[in-house]
């Protein structure tokens, strides 16, 4: 198997980088402390190719592969994980499921804008009591001639009160548990459909989740996406691939989360010396390199099974499960480096460590994924 990545995924790690390092480091704490939504950083990622890199060319995408995805979304993690979520939901949740499962003209109407970030993504499945429950669905859409009617609340809309479009699941047969459900194209702007709040949360404070109802809202039924009934198996395809990308996220958050520990352990002296010259710092240190290191590599191989049109479904679980365990082990033995000092704003370490929480529940928690992976062992 070949380790190096390509001529052209090493540019795009060098842009990418670049561009975190110049436009969003020097912005991200303070975004972070007032959950300010990064609305020219969404733009200049839409400009650079990195809302649409693995669409193809015909409609507006980078034309890219899912490990230059991977890279992409690891790339801008490693300094604003907000960063990495919102081009992650735009990307593999969003674009990856209209151009899988959409028609013709909802890919030029809709899919070309988005991936060529003209316009902005969310996708929208979990409800109050609806979490990893899909079935328990409560929003309903009712055939009316030519539209359908919506109604209902949904939580955690990542990007919600940003995007123009969002792909959401209701029920059209609620007799039918997860076979009535449905997949929409929601146009944000049309009546019916606001913002009831935002969150306020632990981390990934700059990137918003909102919940959002729908009132007697009007969809015109060809912004249904796919068939009636298809909406969980729809929800599904998409989260198995926007798996990846979390995946991603997660060892960007390690890896930036260790590169501030390994900074500090060089500058920061105790009894006479650095502290990396501790034998425990030193062995934490490598610890921590190798579970990076075996991360990537599970996420990059997720990311290459999907580029090769094999089954990735474990594969992808397997990265996102011990990545975002990975992030997490990562930040909290990053804080616990710094002493005192990891437990301040003023280290980046503390919010790392905030923001790595969260990879090990949203698209899946690790349970789900651990009960993905058993399964697909004994299929």
């Amino acid at each position: 198997m070949e380790f190096q990545l390509t001529e052209d995924q090493l540019m795009l790690r060098d842009m990418v980088r670049q561009f975190v390092e110049k436009e969003a480091k020097p912005t991200v704490a303070e975004r972070d402390e007032h959950a300010r939504w990064p609305t020219e950083l969404v733009r200049k990622m839409g400009e650079l190719g990195l809302m649409g890199v693995a669409v193809s060319e015909e409609y507006g995408g980078a034309g890219m592969d899912y490990v230059s995805y991977a890279i992409v979304i690891e790339e801008l993690s490693r300094v604003d994980p907000s960063l990495g979520v919102i081009a992650s939901v735009n990307n593999s949740l969003v674009c990856y499921g209209i151009e899988k499962f959409g028609t013709e003209e909802q890919k030029r109407e809709l899919l070309t804008p988005l991936a060529s970030g003209r316009m902005l993504g969310a996708f929208s499945l979990s409800e109050p009591g609806a979490g990893s429950d899909a079935a328990a669905q409560r929003t309903t859409a009712v055939r009316d001639g030519d539209y359908y009617i919506i109604n209902g609340v949904k939580n955690w809309v990542t990007n919600g009160d940003h995007a123009d479009t969002i792909i959401l699941m209701a029920m059209t047969d609620p007799s039918k548990g997860t076979k009535g459900i449905t997949a929409f194209l929601v146009d944000t702007h049309a009546p019916g459909c606001r913002v009831v709040k935002v969150e306020n949360k632990l981390g990934i404070r700059s990137a918003h989740s909102c919940q959002m109802a729908y009132d007697n809202y009007r969809l015109p039924a060809w912004r249904r996406l796919g068939e009636e009934g298809q909406g969980f198996k729809i929800a599904m395809t998409i989260l198995n691939a926007g798996r990846i990308g979390i995946a991603a996220q997660a060892v960007g958050i390690a890896q930036g989360a260790f590169e501030a520990a390994l900074e500090y352990s060089k500058v920061r002296e105790q009894f006479g010396k650095p502290i990396h010259e501790f034998q425990a710092v030193g062995f934490t240190l490598a610890d921590m390199a190798t579970r990076i290191k075996a991360a990537r590599l599970l996420t990059y191989e997720a990311a290459w099974r999907k580029d090769q049109g094999l089954d990735f479904i474990k594969d992808a679980s397997m990265a996102k499960l011990f990545a975002s365990e990975t992030a997490m082990w990562v930040a909290t033995k990053a804080v616990q480096l710094h002493g005192s000092n990891g437990y301040s704003k003023e280290y980046p370490v503390e919010r790392f460590f905030r923001d790595a929480k969260i990879t090990e529940i949203y698209e899946g928690t690790s349970e789900i994924q651990r009960l993905v992976i058993s399964r697909e062992l004994v299929r």
